[in-house]
């Protein structure tokens, strides 16, 4: 089984956030790939289904972001899933607005959401890292990622969203080269 997690926090006031665009990724996966309805898991709200002929969970954390990793470490560890078998989608605000990069293991690099997964965790899993941009100045941080993509943004962000349903087979099939080139030339097309 694969489990594909996107971060974010729950509660309609932060659905159209920067920091949610994890959940938004899960969501599109979701509808693009028919799985079932989700429903609650302990702290996570799950949904099943296939990709690509594998069994794949889709899993949104339903603490804050900053305690993500409590309700990802349960799911994984009661179904003994190897993290090379999770892959993680999250903001990155050292990426340009969707730039699209994905790596196992590796630091938090200051997100409070892969500092609580890699406490529960361990580092070695997926991260599909979406770009969000940086406001500029640190202290302006906290507000910009718990603000709403701009009209602007989602010039990017829809087409982004739906390139990265159509490729996620070889997203679970772990072809990440494959993955990342069919991904930047479905963009150069939209």
């Amino acid at each position: 089984m694969i489990l594909f997690v996107g971060l974010g926090n729950p509660g309609t006031q932060y659905a159209l956030n920067r920091h949610n665009v994890g959940f938004m990724v899960v969501d599109v996966l979701a509808d693009h790939f028919s799985f079932s309805a989700f429903k609650r898991r302990g702290e996570a709200v799950i949904a099943e289904g296939e990709i690509a002929s594998r069994k794949v969970t889709l899993l949104k954390p339903m603490n804050f972001m900053n305690r993500s990793g409590i309700s990802v470490s349960e799911f994984a560890h009661f179904f003994k899933i190897p993290l090379e078998d999770i892959i993680v989608a999250h903001d990155d605000l050292d990426l340009v607005p969707g730039k699209v990069k994905i790596k196992q293991g590796g630091g938090a690099g200051g997100h409070n959401g892969l500092r609580s997964l890699d406490a529960h965790l361990g580092q070695d899993y997926w991260r599909l890292r979406i770009g969000i941009g940086h406001p500029g100045h640190r202290d302006a941080v906290h507000s910009y990622v718990l603000k709403n993509f701009s009209s602007e943004e989602e010039d990017w962000l829809v087409p982004l969203l739906q390139a990265l349903a159509r490729e996620a087979s070889l997203l679970v099939q772990k072809d990440m080269p494959g993955f990342l080139n069919n991904l930047a030339l479905r963009l150069r097309e939209a």
